[in-house]
């Protein structure tokens, strides 16, 4: 408990003689004070060292996704807040993603709150909100990597699924991998076989399934080691393409020429959801944040 506590012996007279040469009075024992509890130190959490056949299954996901000239998926991203009460609500985001290598990018994000929509046409980087019309544009960066650490510094922008559209996804997982162990077959995400591989990286541990024969991520969560709360976030992936062919129209969108220009920061949107959790920092190359990141 970290203090001393005694208890208080209780004083009972036993008996009373009215000599006065042998009057006494007897007085108990007093009762022995509670142990002290000696404060113990907290067990160090096991980070096991990167088990082989866990690296190569993540390796083997990383090069089938860098190898990758185009993309396109779906991901259902969902993540916890904590309510009034205490315990965590959960809202979710869906994102239809197309990606080309090694500037464009779009992202179509509906679910709990307005939809946005994400475009990077290698020229120009535009973020759409169509329900306000609302459009704010800046210049965009040489290369996708570049581009996602450009929106999260200039407007909190952090997508769950970053690390399946980097240019190196191995590079930036082992850059801070502390530990990695193999968890075993799972046929329950995708339908499909997945192996299923738990790590941590950069301050966070995340699991992770990945399809047995063809390398692709089905399912990821994650959890930042040092939140408090110990938040959950996970992302689904579904609907995978490799190398579709994606027209330059893919990664604009018309209807933003005739949107009221904002800054490209971070506006206020209407919305009936609570807002997102924001995050207070990134680690190069790529935006990561170091606590609840602010899904888009």
């Amino acid at each position: 408990m970290g203090r001393n506590r005694f208890a208080l012996p209780l004083l009972a007279s036993l008996g009373l003689t009215l000599a006065a040469a042998a009057a006494s009075a007897q007085t108990p024992k007093p009762t022995p004070a509670p142990a002290r509890k000696t404060a113990q130190k907290a067990a160090p959490r096991p980070v096991p060292t990167p088990e082989a056949r866990a690296v190569d299954i993540l390796k083997a996901s990383s090069a089938k996704l860098a190898a990758a000239g185009s993309m396109s998926f779906t991901a259902l991203g969902a993540y916890e807040v904590p309510s009034l009460w205490g315990p965590p609500l959960i809202y979710g985001r869906i994102y239809e993603v197309a990606l080309q290598r090694p500037d464009k990018l779009a992202v179509i994000t509906v679910g709990d709150g307005p939809r946005t929509e994400f475009y990077d046409d290698g020229k120009v980087m535009m973020s759409f909100h169509p329900a306000e019309n609302l459009v704010a544009v800046t210049g965009a960066p040489t290369n996708i990597d570049a581009a996602l650490e450009k929106l999260f510094r200039e407007s909190g922008t952090y997508f769950p699924f970053t690390d399946v559209i980097v240019k190196d996804p191995w590079s930036d997982i082992a850059s801070a991998l502390t530990g990695a162990f193999y968890v075993g077959e799972s046929n329950l995400v995708g339908g499909v076989t997945t192996e299923v591989i738990a790590y941590e990286s950069n301050g966070v541990f995340i699991q992770t399934w990945i399809g047995r024969d063809d390398k692709l991520p089905y399912m990821a969560r994650a959890m930042f080691v040092d939140d408090p709360l110990q938040l959950r976030h996970s992302v689904q992936f579904t609907n995978w393409k490799l190398e579709p062919p994606l027209g330059p129209e893919r990664f604009t969108t018309e209807k933003a020429a005739s949107a009221d220009k904002i800054p490209f920061n971070h506006p206020r949107m209407k919305s009936g959801a609570p807002p997102p959790p924001t995050a207070p920092g990134a680690k190069k190359p790529v935006a990561r944040p170091k606590s609840t990141p602010k899904p888009q």
